[in-house]
């Protein structure tokens, strides 16, 4: 789509070249969704290509993906032998609803500030304890757990101006043995739930993330794989009933019984 009321794209050299932000200023990675509809209020793209983030950063500390990072760059990391969760980028990505022109311009930080329901990078990134970098306009980076980045459908901690600079993943989280279901009512359609367990070798910190059924990412912790019936029991006390998304992708009963079917599978698949 053609946006009418751009008048001008910046490509700053660094942050400081942006000056003071205005409210009618957006950032620019792949532009998928900025360029979906029209920007009624805004006049000025400042491009974050022309900062040269590289896009993915493996240390022993464990991966830092970039916001600019595309979709297609991320589906294609390797990482090293002891990373068993790594495929799980290509599990969630491959749940993503997206033509190729998508595949090769999307970006992992544009889907997560976007902060969707079904958001795939969401989904991804806070199944393995992901810790978002973001800088504000004026003041110190601060960190916060993607878990916590998200509050509700199309809402995040985001204050004006505030850029999400990187997403790390723990080389612990990344070590972990996975399993992951996702459901939608049609074949291509969105998720109508996305769930990822996560749990050390030895059967300890079982991590349960549901995500596409929710508002936002929900977490369910426990020192070892959880009974079926412990499973159950906190999924109840986590999330009551009015505690689903309700939408035209599956009604708030339709995902929480999903919810329960994916949950025990996931649950056995890893005990």
């Amino acid at each position: 789509m053609n946006l009418d009321t751009i008048t001008e794209v910046r490509r700053p050299a660094s942050l400081d070249d942006v000056g003071p932000w205005r409210p009618n200023y957006a950032w620019l990675a792949g532009g998928t969704w900025l360029f979906s509809e029209p920007q009624i209020t805004t006049d000025t793209l400042i491009d974050l290509d022309a900062l040269g983030w590289p896009s993915l950063s493996a240390t022993t500390e464990g991966l830092e993906i970039a916001a600019t990072c595309r979709v297609a760059d991320l589906h294609a990391f390797k990482g090293p032998a002891h990373w068993q969760a790594v495929p799980l980028f290509r599990d969630c990505i491959d749940a993503f609803l997206m033509s190729f022109k998508i595949w090769n311009a999307a970006t992992i930080g544009g889907n997560i500030v976007m902060s969707l329901p079904a958001g795939a990078m969401i989904s991804l990134t806070a199944a393995l304890d992901g810790v978002c970098t973001l800088w504000p306009r004026d003041g110190a980076p601060r960190q916060v757990p993607v878990v916590e980045f998200v509050t509700g459908n199309h809402s995040n901690v985001l204050q004006p101006g505030e850029l999400l600079r990187s997403i790390h993943l723990p080389s612990a989280a990344l070590g972990k043995r996975y399993a992951m279901r996702q459901s939608s009512l049609t074949r291509l359609g969105r998720s109508a739930a996305l769930i990822v367990g996560t749990v050390d070798g030895d059967g300890r910190n079982f991590l349960l993330t549901v995500t596409a059924a929710t508002p936002r990412p929900i977490q369910l912790r426990f020192d070892k794989t959880p009974t079926t019936a412990e499973l159950r029991q906190a999924i109840d006390e986590r999330l009551p009933s009015e505690g689903y998304f309700q939408d035209v992708h599956g009604s708030a009963a339709y995902k929480q019984h999903i919810t329960y079917y994916l949950a025990e599978q996931i649950r056995a698949e890893l005990a």
